[in-house]
């Protein structure tokens, strides 16, 4: 729509965010969305709250865990680094007994037995105490069954992992992985070489087998304090430095969980000792030792699902309440767009921003029932202005139309004066011809001057007639550039009224879009209406000039008839006076001759003004056909905004 000849700028959208734009949002309801987006508004801040809350939690506990499990292990190392190298240090002092040494010199073991009995009895962790020759001969036990097991086993004990270590001087616990066949459980055979004192030569070696299983008791305490922070999952277990597992916590229930949370110390070999290279592990079953973190979980999610539902609650309750006003103004426009009763009012008593849009609606339903009440008013201002408009052009047509009758009679006029001229300038002529024969044709002469008399007098009434014509159709000429100012202003008012209609519109919005397309129709007519008025008026101001330019030669013809006439007159009074004398009735002949030229070629200018006139008059014609053209549009237009504006009730 255009306003004033400018384009009209269209309202400024507002950016909607990119997730607002999800097709299943967009065809939510305000109050559906308005309670999602305070719910997600509630519910996410509170969730990620919570949830870095949850996570921080699981990361501290996590964390606890794994130093519980780290300190176990540790734990684990020092009590059995701490049991296995009390026990070596005490098989190296049995070593250096001097009644073990004695047995081994002189080959009696009756007294390294009672050693033996007595060590047996009171280190009751060893599942029993030999000493070997360096042959590999059972010399002496701690029990006479055992001592008559190794009988016979002589290679078999020198071919021995164990005894080829304590030869050396080491410690070895290769045969922690299988079970003894001797002592029938596995054993760690804790074995030192006995020494001669005096020269240093190995004498033999004691075993102190070790019972394995007494690790179960050493971790004991720890296993009770996980029971006692319900880890009943918890393990610990003791692996070789090439992976074995030397000693499970779970005895026959030992199991091997990939994902089990898991922390180790390692046995470093700072010292040497028979645990060199060792991983003591402390283990606990994943599900266990994170419950806490799963039901933290899972009260995060029934309190976010419970908060989530109170929230929802809530901003349902306010969607509606914010909502409801608008639906009011809803049902009030959709009322007044089917019915066009614009005397509905929305009932909203609130203070807010809706408040507010309604006070502007009711404002915005004002200006339009005071729009629509100026149009209807101008509505028939213009449908009165249009039919008073066409009666004039009318009129004007019927003016015209007579106008032209009367200029086409005087160019019939005109035209038979023109051919009594010619006659008159032939007769002449022909008196000039016959001159000689003055006295001859005197009588025919004067006849001639009487008739050409008549003639003169006929045309001179003929020209007056004219002349009062002429007058006549410059003043109607007059009358219709009266009547072209008339329509102009009319146009003028109506382009007006357009443009306020126009401005109306505008305000309207939407409502009056319509209204401002009939309004710029108007427009557009009334402007047509203006530009064909002042081509009019221009026509009209060349057949004035024109009219004047005639008036002002028929003067000039009939002085110059008035002039002929007395020059005839004179002919004649000399004819008759001067009957005889033939050279002055020549020369009276001549004057009459050029004189009817004269008459001639006035009456010719005459003639041509009239055909000039009559063109302008069929162009005045023409114009004026276009202005009942352009009224016929204006009464159209005028009846649409007339359909438009009692399509509203004010």
């Amino acid at each position: 729509m255009f306003l004033g000849g400018r384009k009209r700028r269209p309202l400024p959208r507002t950016k909607v965010p990119r997730f607002m734009r999800v097709p299943l949002l967009n065809s939510l309801k305000l109050r559906g969305r308005l309670t999602l987006y305070v719910t997600l508004l509630a519910l996410i801040p509170l969730g990620v709250t919570s949830l870095g809350g949850v996570l921080s939690t699981q990361w501290v506990l996590k964390a606890q865990v794994n130093e519980m499990l780290r300190i176990e292990a540790e734990g684990l190392k020092d009590l059995v680094e701490a049991s296995l190298v009390e026990r070596e240090t005490s098989v190296r002092s049995w070593a250096e007994d001097a009644l073990v040494r004695e047995a081994l010199l002189s080959g009696r073991p009756e007294q390294s037995d009672e050693v033996l009995v007595r060590l047996q009895s009171h280190y009751n962790t060893f599942a029993g105490l030999v000493l070997f020759t360096d042959e590999g001969r059972a010399l002496s036990a701690s029990t006479s069954a055992l001592r008559d097991s190794f009988q016979g086993q002589d290679e078999a004990v020198r071919e021995s992992v164990w005894f080829r270590a304590a030869q050396q001087g080491q410690f070895t616990s290769s045969t922690l992985t299988r079970e003894d066949p001797i002592f029938g459980m596995p054993v760690l055979h804790l074995a030192a070489p006995v020494l001669d004192p005096s020269n240093g030569r190995r004498l033999g070696v004691l075993l102190a087998a070790y019972d394995w299983g007494q690790v179960g008791e050493v971790v004991k305490a720890a296993l009770a304090r996980a029971r006692a922070r319900k880890n009943n999952s918890f393990a610990l277990e003791v692996r070789s430095a090439s992976g074995t597992v030397l000693f499970n916590s779970r005895g026959q229930e030992a199991w091997n969980v990939p994902d089990a949370v898991t922390a180790e110390a390692i046995d470093d070999d700072v010292l040497r000792d028979v645990g060199d290279g060792w991983h003591f592990v402390a283990m606990a079953d994943p599900a266990e030792v994170h419950a806490p973190v799963t039901r933290m979980r899972q009260a995060f999610l029934l309190n976010l699902l419970v908060v989530g539902a109170l929230v929802s609650m809530c901003a349902l309750v306010l969607g509606r309440t914010i909502t409801r006003p608008i639906v009011q103004l809803h049902q009030v426009v959709r009322h007044i767009v089917r019915t066009g009763d614009l005397a509905q009012k929305p009932e909203v008593h609130s203070r807010d921003e809706v408040g507010e849009l309604a006070e502007s609606f009711l404002q915005m339903v004002e200006k339009l029932r005071a729009t629509t009440d100026s149009l209807q008013r101008g509505t028939r201002v213009l449908t009165d202005t249009v039919a008073a408009l066409t009666r004039a052009a009318e009129q004007e047509e019927s003016n015209i139309t007579r106008q032209a009758a009367a200029l086409q009679q005087t160019q019939v006029t005109a035209q038979e004066i023109k051919q009594t001229s010619l006659l008159a300038a032939e007769r002449a002529g022909a008196v000039l011809q016959v001159a000689s024969r003055a006295e001859e044709l005197g009588k025919g002469g004067v006849r001639a001057l009487t008739e050409s008399m008549s003639g003169f007098e006929t045309l001179r009434a003929q020209v007056d007639e004219m002349s009062v014509q002429i007058g006549q159709l410059n003043e109607r000429a007059q009358r219709i550039g009266g009547i072209t100012l008339t329509v102009k202003g009319l146009a003028d008012r109506s382009n007006m009224l357009a443009l306020n209609a126009a401005i109306e519109a505008v305000r309207s919005g939407e409502h009056g879009k319509g209204f401002g397309i009939v309004a710029k129709e108007i427009r557009t007519l009334a402007n047509q209406s203006i530009h064909s008025t002042e081509q009019v008026g221009s026509l009209l101001e060349d057949i004035t000039q024109s009219i004047l330019k005639t008036v002002e030669l028929s003067e000039q013809g009939q002085k110059r008839m008035d002039s002929g006439l007395a020059q005839v007159r004179s002919s004649g009074d000399s004819i008759q006076a001067l009957s005889g004398i033939v050279q002055d009735n020549m020369s009276a002949v001549r004057q009459i001759a050029h004189a009817v030229n004269q008459q001639n070629a006035g009456i010719q200018e005459i003639f041509n003004a009239l055909t000039d006139m009559s063109s302008l008059m069929h162009e005045t014609m023409l114009g004026l056909q276009a202005t009942q053209s352009v009224t016929g549009e204006l009464r159209e237009v005028a009846q649409q905004m007339e359909k438009v504006a009692s399509s509203y009730r004010v």
